[in-house]
């Protein structure tokens, strides 16, 4: 479990493919200083299993089912990444509860920057805009972000100076793609409401079930 308060800005050093999975070597200092063969870090918000480190970087194996979920597919040796590690129970929860478990793409469509911070419209893939709420959070390339204007088909962020200092989202252009994570919670709610196999049901329904 993550906290998408990004800890590293690290480095891809070298991705070796496999045919149907990568091997990705990152450079991270700082994640990888307590860091041992099967611990975790997020990786642009995806969450990877370490397979061993050395000399302040780590190896992960990806496996198909993750490169095509998400935009880890996209990097090259000398790509920027998001890097963090998992939250310690007993810790500060300074984002929110973030899985690591990527819900789909979505591509960043403009930037609009203001004095102190920067407007980011980013388009949501289809299915993935009934999660997504005004005030909300949402995961982007691992970091937590709180969603400022949610649209059927896109939605906005407002960065701080840290935000665009100290992550990916500081050098991200129109049309590149970012990984996107909903809040767990919302899907939850959807599952036990019996929305989540496509039985909707509107809210004068579910209080008629009530009475």
């Amino acid at each position: 479990m993550f906290t998408g308060i990004v800890e590293e800005l690290g480095e891809v050093v070298a991705v070796d493919n496999l045919g149907d999975a990568s091997r990705f070597r990152l450079r991270g200092p700082v994640v990888t200083e307590d860091a041992k063969h099967g611990d975790s870090i997020a990786v642009n918000g995806v969450c990877l299993t370490v397979v061993d480190t050395a000399d302040g970087e780590f190896t992960a194996d990806v496996m198909a089912e993750t490169l095509n979920r998400s935009s880890l597919g996209a990097l090259a040796a000398g790509s920027r990444v998001n890097l963090e590690r998992p939250m310690a129970l007993g810790g500060r929860l300074g984002g929110h509860l973030v899985q690591g478990h990527v819900d789909g793409t979505g591509t960043l469509v403009d930037r609009t920057p203001a004095e102190h911070w920067e407007i980011v419209k980013i388009a949501l893939p289809a299915g993935l805009s009934r999660y997504v709420v005004e005030k909300g959070s949402i995961t982007v390339d691992g970091v937590s972000l709180t969603v400022v204007e949610a649209g059927d088909d896109f939605f906005t962020i407002s960065l701080i100076p840290t935000t665009l200092a100290l992550t990916t989202l500081g050098i991200k252009k129109p049309g590149d793609p970012v990984n996107l994570e909903v809040d767990v919670l919302a899907k939850y709610v959807e599952r036990l409401l019996g929305r989540g196999s496509g039985d909707l049901k509107d809210l004068d329904e579910l209080k008629e079930m009530d009475r």
